[in-house]
Order: structure tokens, then sequence, then C-alpha cells
């Protein structure tokens, strides 16, 4: 396809425009936009199929709040005490929904159960029962996605493609918890085609998982593409999007901080 992939760097210590104000914002944000549009475009699709959340960790309350007035409801988080801090704060603005799209320990399922809309991250079952057990004390039910490690590596959470049908299978025992849809991280990879492969497994697993448990929710969303591969993730079938610098601007804080390797405490 004849179309922009994984936008080369503004310059070599600036990868993302930045976003230092209300104006830098809105042009970021539309430009985005946008591309998601014109990536809709070249899959065929309606552009209203496709959720934008944007990724909001360590930017700070000012610009959250600069973002939601130029039209953004949807923000994600991946730490727990971030995302609930800053769900407090903005608390009052109409419409605003939270998402917590990083790994969860179970001493965090309190706070994940009182801001969270939704939970994208989900990828063991003790974590699902903390939850569980929060949920029922804050009279709440929680939207969840499956994490589905599609790149095969070792640094990153997530089921194996082959648990995921007996997982779902174990959620029926969970009243408060919504399986809604699968998540995946691509391969970070200057090869389109390696970081295309990710996105295409996500999509063939939703399959697989719909035709062996009818009973699911269908279809299933697909939790897919970040700033430098959400057009790729759209063309492939992603229904939700998570992108952060793109919007915000390159964050001065390692990403490692956020995803940290499976086994390590985040």
């Amino acid at each position: 396809m004849n179309r922009p992939w994984n936008t080369p760097p503004v310059s070599a210590n600036q990868p993302f425009p930045s976003a230092p104000s209300a104006v830098d914002l809105k042009r970021n944000l539309e430009v985005v936009r946008s591309r998601v549009a014109q990536a809709c475009n070249r899959a065929g699709r309606s552009e209203n199929e496709v959720r934008l959340l944007a990724v909001s960790k360590t930017v700070d309350l000012k610009r959250i709040r600069a973002l939601y007035e130029l039209g953004q409801r949807e923000f994600g988080e991946n730490k727990a005490q971030e995302g609930h801090f800053k769900w407090a704060e903005t608390h009052g603005l109409s419409g605003i929904r939270w998402s917590m799209i990083g790994h969860l320990q179970t001493n965090k399922a309190k706070e994940v159960a009182q801001f969270a809309s939704e939970f994208q991250a989900l990828d063991n079952l003790r974590v699902a029962k903390a939850l569980e057990r929060r949920l029922i004390a804050e009279n709440r039910v929680l939207d969840v996605m499956v994490q589905v490690n599609t790149s095969g590596e070792s640094s990153k959470y997530g089921l194996h493609p082959e648990d995921v049908p007996f997982f779902f299978r174990e959620m029926k025992a969970f009243s408060t918890l919504r399986v809604t849809g699968l998540m995946t991280l691509a391969r970070l990879s200057p090869d389109e085609q390696v970081v295309r492969t990710c996105f295409r497994h996500l999509c063939q697993l939703r399959q697989s998982v719909q035709d062996q448990l009818p009973n699911v929710k269908a279809p299933l969303d697909l939790s897919m593409g970040m700033s430098g591969d959400f057009e790729i993730a759209i063309e492939e079938g992603a229904t939700v999007v998570r992108v952060g610098q793109a919007i915000f601007g390159e964050r001065g804080v390692p990403d490692s901080r956020y995803w940290p390797k499976a086994g390590q405490d985040s």
C-alpha cells in the first residue's frame, strides 16, 4: 500500500513533535486523527470503527485537560497509582473515561477497580481474582481485554496464543469482569511485515476464539497499535489504537519504566 508508515523522526533527538501548549496538542491530535481516517480509508473501513485512546502516562493534568477541551474523551494509563490520581483530579469532566493498559500487580487491584472503565492487560487468573474481590466491594463491573504475546518475545507480558481459549473459558467464573477483546504489543521492528504479522496473529486468534466459544461476545475488540505502528494495526483490523507520543510528544521517561520485562514488578 502507498502510505506513510512509522513516521520518521523530526530529528535524531526528537522522534515525535513536542506539544507543550494547547496549540501544539491541537495540531498533533488533528494529524493523528487524520492518519487514523486515512488508514481506515485504505482498509475500506469506517473511522467510526476505531477508538483513539490517548496514552497520557507522565503527562501533566494541564495538558490532559487541554486535550479534553479539544474533544478527546478516552485516556490510558500504565500505572495504577498514576491513573487513580488523574481520575480523581478529572472526576468532574463529563464523559471522560480512563483505561488501565499496563501490567497490573494484584496489590494494585483496588485502585483499578475504583477508577478504570477498562483494563486492557489481563493475562493471569490471580489478577482476575483480585479485581473480582475489589469490584464486588465497589459494586462495579469492569470491561477487560486479554493481553496476548503475539511477538513471542520473552520480555513481553501476555498469554501464549495457544492458552487464550482456555483463559476465556476460565473467565466465565468472574461475574464482575466483562471480556470485550484482545490486546497485544507488536515487535518493535523497522520491518513492516514483522509488525504486521503480530497484528494478523491477534486478528486470527480472535476468529479462532469466536469459532470455538460461541458464547463469547462477538466481535471481540482488538486493541493493537501505538504511536509508531497504529496505521498498520488499523489496516489489520484494530478497533482500539493506543497513541501517546504522537499526540503529547516524546516522553522523557524510558518505556522500560512502563513496559517492564515479564517477571519484573511494575
